[in-house]
């Protein structure tokens, strides 16, 4: 536990203060805009976060064993961020900004980067598409296997820093996606099946949703099946940074995140229909904001530990006794009276009886 649990309660106050602006924008954002909301699609979610909160309080209060209460609670976090947070990227995305697809490609080729090439080379060799795809798809799982893991093995201060990185540069990437929207290369090229070998990129299913966002078409906001509709920067190339960054201090798993997360940047041009830029902003977003989290959990640990001022002793009220081989006895008011060990005696004061 490399956390303390004042610094640990004020860190998750702090997140879910955001959590619950983030839910109070979606709701202002379909009051007032044309969307609305698909309550359905978020019970599940909201389920969770109330099984897991409740479970990581039993542990945390009841049990305690607070690495694991942290692990339930982070994923209560994750879950309900990633709830409210992808109806905010179709807000987003409805803004309306110009097209940046030709900016975007122009990019790729001063980088000398020939995305459709690199389309057809992957997938001409199956073996590597199919590596590249569960790369890819192991998004997901990642996220959970990273937070149960630095929870479970009590690193807290990672777990902290990295549900905060999570928050900060999806909010980030939001942000910049709302002002250099794009559909993607795919589209941007009017790339066929012919092109992959039969293959088409798995983030397909969201393009008819951005284009409807866009279009004043589409208007429904849901919670954990909504569509990832960010094209640049890459989302997925950004978590695949934290995911390292978060497990390169566990034995054994720093080195295997490394390579799959490698294997996740290289699928993202295809397998998300992201340009190469889309891939490098992605990677250059997490780094900074991983340190801005990492630096703030432990600031707020450092405040923890940091010593009480010491306090200057009152002055007393009794004076002080010295001693002289007598005994010696203080009365307010009045000078000692020394008492001779030899020939003291105790006198019972008279009781009156009655």
């Amino acid at each position: 536990m490399d956390v303390s649990q004042p610094s640990l309660q004020r860190l998750n106050r702090t997140i879910w203060i955001v959590v619950a602006a983030m839910g109070a924008s979606v709701i202002i954002a379909s009051l007032i805009g044309p969307f609305h909301i698909e309550w359905a699609s978020f019970s599940k979610a909201t389920g969770a976060c109330i099984l897991l909160c409740a479970a990581s309080w039993f542990y945390t209060s009841v049990r305690r064993d607070p690495s694991i209460g942290s692990a339930l609670m982070s994923t209560a976090q994750i879950v309900a961020f990633t709830a409210v947070g992808a109806p905010i990227s179709y807000v987003a995305a409805s803004a309306g900004f110009p097209l940046q697809d030709a900016l975007l490609a122009s990019w790729d080729r001063h980088l000398g980067i020939d995305w459709l090439g690199y389309v057809s080379l992957i997938t001409s060799h199956s073996w590597l598409y199919q590596i590249f795809a569960f790369a890819y798809a192991s998004f997901t799982l990642q996220v959970i296997a990273t937070v149960l893991i630095l929870g479970f093995a009590g690193h807290t201060l990672r777990l902290s820093a990295f549900v905060q990185a999570f928050m900060l540069t999806t909010l980030v990437t939001i942000g910049i996606s709302a002002v250099i929207p794009a559909t993607g290369p795919w589209l941007f090229y009017h790339a066929q099946p012919a092109l992959a070998h039969g293959a088409i990129p798995v983030s397909s299913t969201s393009w008819p949703v951005f284009l409807g966002l866009r279009n004043g078409t589409f208007h429904a906001m849901s919670g954990l099946n909504s569509e990832g509709i960010i094209t640049f920067p890459s989302l997925h190339a950004a978590l695949s940074v934290l995911f390292v960054l978060a497990l390169w201090r566990v034995r054994g798993l720093g080195w295997i995140a490394l390579a799959i997360n490698i294997m996740m940047i290289l699928a993202t041009p295809f397998a998300g229909s992201h340009y190469v830029v889309d891939v490098i902003a992605g990677i250059a977003i997490a780094c900074p904001c991983w340190l801005i989290a990492h630096r703030t959990v432990r600031s707020d640990r450092a405040n923890d530990m940091m010593p009480l001022p010491s306090v200057a002793d009152s002055p007393s009220i009794v004076p002080p006794i010295e001693s002289t081989g007598t005994d010696t006895i203080v009365t307010a008011g009045l000078a000692p009276a020394q008492v001779s060990p030899e020939t003291a005696s105790v006198r019972r004061p008279d009781i009156a009886k009655t």
